[in-house]
C-alpha cells in the first residue's frame, strides 16, 4: 500500500516575522523535506492545516505543493491538502495538484458552514468525478465543526478514486465500523497523534502526524512496529513522544510546532496572521517535551 506509516503533515516555512504576508522561505522548505527524507518519513502532505493552508491564496497554495513536488522529486509520496469550504474551489485546487504531480489529495470536510451529511457526500463526489486523483478524505471535527460520520465514509468508499480517510476524531470506537463497511484496501489513516499507537495496533494503516515534523525518526519506527503489531516496541517509543503530542497542541497547531522547529534550527520564526508566534508562557513545557522525546 502506498500510503502506510508516519506521514508528516509538514509545515510551511517562512521568512522570520508574524504578519498577514509574511514570506515563503524556499531553502528552509528544501532543507526541511531533505531532513525528512534522511530521517524516514513514509510521506509529505503539504499545505495542509499545518501547511497554514487558511491563510494562503490559492495561487500560493498551488505554489506550494508545486515546489514540494519538484524538491522531493518522486523520492516519497506526496499528499496535497486540498480541501475547502467551496466545492468549486475545493476542485480547482486538487486540479492545480494534479497538474503539479502530486501522488494523491487529502480533502478536509467543508468548514464553517456544516454542511449535512448529503451534502457532505454530494461536495466529495463531486470533486472526486471532476478530478481523476486518488483522494484521501479527512474529518476533523475540532476544527471543522462538521462531523463525517462512519455512514457517510462508508458510502463514499464507493467512489473510485476515494481511496482512504483521515479519521482525526482520536475515537478508535470508529475504526472497526469504517474498515467493516469499506474493506481492506480502504486506507485507514488517523490525524491524533496521542491515539497513533492504538489506532495502528487495531486495524488502521497509519498517520498523518504533527509530530513527526519534530520527531520523524521515532514516529515512522514507532508506525513501522505497531504495522507489525509489535505492541511493546511501539510503545517503548511512544512512550519518549507522549509529551510532543500533548504539547505541539498547547496553543492553536501550527504554532507550536513552528515554534519546536525553529529552536532546532530548521526554519525560521515566522508564521501568517491570525496565527502568532508561541507565547514565551508555553516555551518551558514543550522543551521538556522535546528533551523527552531526544530531539535537543
Amino acid at each position: 500500500m502506498l500510503f502506510t506509516g508516519s506521514m508528516v503533515a509538514i509545515v510551511t516555512p517562512m521568512q522570520a516575522g508574524v504578519r498577514p504576508d509574511t514570506e515563503f522561505d524556499t531553502p528552509a522548505l528544501e532543507n526541511l523535506l531533505e531532513f525528512h527524507i534522511a530521517q524516514g518519513t513514509d510521506a509529505i502532505v503539504a499545505v495542509g492545516t499545518t501547511g497554514e493552508s487558511a491563510t494562503l491564496t490559492e495561487k500560493e497554495h498551488c505554489a506550494v505543493i508545486k515546489q514540494v513536488v519538484e524538491i522531493v522529486g518522486g523520492r516519497l509520496p506526496v499528499i496535497a491538502g486540498t480541501g475547502a469550504n467551496s466545492t468549486i474551489e475545493a476542485i480547482s485546487l486538487t486540479a492545480c495538484a494534479k497538474k503539479a504531480g502530486a501522488d494523491a489529495c487529502l480533502l478536509v470536510t467543508p468548514y464553517y458552514n456544516k454542511p449535512t451529511q448529503e451534502g457532505l457526500y454530494l461536495h466529495h463526489k463531486a470533486v472526486a468525478e471532476a478530478v481523476d486523483i486518488a483522494q484521501i478524505l479527512y474529518n476533523v471535527p475540532g476544527r471543522t465543526a462538521c462531523d463525517m460520520l462512519p455512514e457517510t465514509i462508508i458510502r463514499l468508499s464507493s467512489v473510485e478514486n476515494i481511496i482512504g480517510v483521515k479519521e482525526a476524531t482520536g475515537d478508535l470506537t470508529r475504526i472497526k465500523k469504517i474498515r467493516e463497511g469499506t474493506g481492506a484496501d480502504f486506507l485507514l489513516l488517523t490525524g491524533d497523534d496521542e491515539t497513533t499507537k492504538d489506532f495502528i495496533l487495531q486495524g488502521g494503516d497509519g498517520v498523518i502526524s504533527v509530530t513527526a515534523n519534530v520527531a520523524p525518526r521515532a514516529m515512522h519506527e514507532m508506525c513501522m512496529l505497531a504495522l507489525k503489531g509489535d505492541a511493546a516496541g511501539a510503545s517503548k517509543i511512544d512512550e519518549t513522544l507522549v509529551g510532543l503530542h500533548k504539547t505541539l497542541f498547547i496553543e492553536s497547531n501550527p504554532i507550536p510546532v513552528k515554534w519546536a522547529l525553529h529552536k532546532m534550527g530548521l526554519i525560521q520564526a515566522g508564521i501568517r496572521l491570525p496565527m502568532t508566534w508561541m507565547s514565551e508562557s508555553a516555551e518551558p513545557q514543550l522543551l521538556d517535551a522535546m528533551k523527552q522525546a531526544g530531539v535537543i
